[in-house]
């Protein structure tokens, strides 16, 4: 990083924390639309887009267009990655947001099937695809916006706050969508009330129109802009790629593949304790629905908590002991995760998804810092896009139907606990492979920066007289 490049990241105490509300709330809600389309297709899409199928049918075909949301993140991650690098960071973000928006919003007013027949669900799985692309482009562009305008020495710290809009984002579900039903009679909720928390979406604007007035492009990409007019910057390979994912792809796949196994632990443990375990505990274990959410609630509160712990922590340990202890604690906990599940006992359940939830949002806080810190800037967005929703196609959204497959086939959860063991192993094994991007030499150098060339970082301060034991900016 330049001197020019640094002064503006360490600059601007009061415009940073905007920008990390701003990152934070943006998340939040753009998660919050992402997870709302699940519970209402579970309780409502079935009786208004596919009322002449089955009841067991309608919820089969419900669920599938989910599903739709988890295919097309991939490919939202494609483009914005390719258009993120070559244009900028916000302006990429900024159409994410926008297109999770409208999407969202639009499902709110969707007519029915018995308003305009097989019309209805087409749209519907249209919009939710929507919904799907905008949340796979978002979240790289979110994290850059954050970690590369932030102080080098609190990448860790800043990613955070777009990480945490995950377990926001199903707080904000579970408490919005419980009190609709809560407030509204079965017929009203299903008439009419289900669209208000869709509709509460265009908050969402609000962020748009703030990040697209008051947020500057990261410095690392003005920086690159700047290399791309500049001869000896194109020699030295630091312009901006006129084709980022083709590079990425074509050099660094081995990258993209240990990313993506970097999330295979935290993941698979997540979307089993929101969606996969809830099913199993109210539909063969007999408990309490509305009990359940509370609990989910309160594990949620701690892993947001967990997530900002682990960020910060990592910007003054490293990145890879958070991933590696966050790993072995969830191989650790597989099966007393689904012992204690199993005896249907509230007290035990909230022991068992609160640990778990600790473990995972461990490794998932530090997540943001060091994905983006093992590309360089040039195909960052690309690397780290590709490698996060090739994870949520793989792992996230098949994950609660493999545990569905394996009780019903089994009838116990003993082979779900050895896949979720898998799963950590897989994440461990690709901590381990990766270099630290945030190294001790790195930690004590004053203008040491972390990422690949976190070497070349250390070498330069050492060029100008920096002494390697000197003071961390933070």
């Amino acid at each position: 990083m330049t001197n020019h490049t640094a002064t503006r990241a360490h600059g601007g105490g009061r415009a940073q924390k905007k920008l990390l509300a701003a990152g934070l709330f943006g998340s939040s809600i753009e998660w919050y639309d992402f997870f709302l389309y699940g519970t209402a297709a579970a309780l409502v899409f079935p009786h208004v887009f596919l009322p002449v199928a089955s009841a067991l049918m309608g919820t089969l075909l419900s669920f599938s267009t989910f599903w739709a949301g988890f295919v097309a993140r991939p490919l939202g991650g494609v483009i914005a990655g390719h258009f993120g690098g070559q244009y900028g960071r916000k302006p990429t973000v900024v159409v994410c947001l926008i297109g999770m928006g409208a999407a969202t919003f639009l499902i709110g007013l969707l007519p029915s099937t018995s308003a305009i027949g097989i019309a209805a669900p087409i749209l519907l799985v249209t919009l939710r695809f929507i919904q799907g692309m905008a949340c796979g482009g978002q979240w790289g562009g979110i994290i850059l916006l954050l970690t590369e305008s932030a102080d080098p020495k609190r990448k860790g710290f800043a990613g955070t706050f777009g990480q945490m809009g995950v377990p926001f984002g199903v707080l904000l579900g579970n408490l919005v969508f419980p009190g609709a039903i809560a407030a509204l009679s079965h017929d009203a909720f299903i008439t009419w009330g289900w669209r208000v928390p869709f509709l509460a979406s265009a908050l969402l604007f609000l962020v748009v129109h703030y990040i697209q007035t008051k947020v500057e492009d990261t410095p690392e990409f003005s920086d690159l802009q700047a290399a791309a007019q500049a001869e000896a910057a194109k020699a030295a390979g630091n312009a901006v790629a006129k084709a980022p994912l083709a590079e990425v792809v074509r050099h660094h796949w081995r990258k993209i593949l240990l990313g993506c196994g970097l999330l295979a632990a935290t993941n698979s443990l997540f979307y089993i304790s929101i969606a996969g375990v809830l099913s199993y505990a109210t539909a063969e274990l007999g408990m309490d629905y509305d009990g359940l959410l509370a609990m989910a609630f309160v594990s949620s509160v701690i892993g947001a908590g967990v997530i900002r712990w682990s960020g910060g922590t990592s910007d003054r340990v490293g990145r890879r002991p958070l991933l590696i202890i966050g790993a072995i604690g969830i191989m650790v906990w597989a099966f007393p995760y689904f012992w204690l599940v199993d005896t249907a006992s509230p007290a035990l359940f909230i022991v068992a998804v609160t640990v778990g939830a600790v473990f995972q949002s461990m490794t998932y806080g530090s997540l943001a810092a060091f994905m983006s810190e093992i590309f360089a800037p040039r195909i960052r967005y690309s690397g780290m896009s590709l490698a996060y929703q090739l994870a949520a196609i793989t792992i996230s959204g098949g994950t609660p139907m493999i545990m569905t497959a394996i009780i019903a086939g089994t009838g116990s959860t003993t082979l779900v606990a050895v896949f979720v063991m898998a799963m950590a192993l897989v994440t461990l094994l690709c901590a381990l492979a990766l270099k630290e991007t945030n190294p001790a030499a790195v930690r004590e150098g004053p203008r040491a920066v972390p990422g690949i060339d976190a070497a070349q970082s250390v070498s330069a301060q050492r060029g100008v007289g920096v002494g390697i034991g000197g003071r961390a900016l933070a």
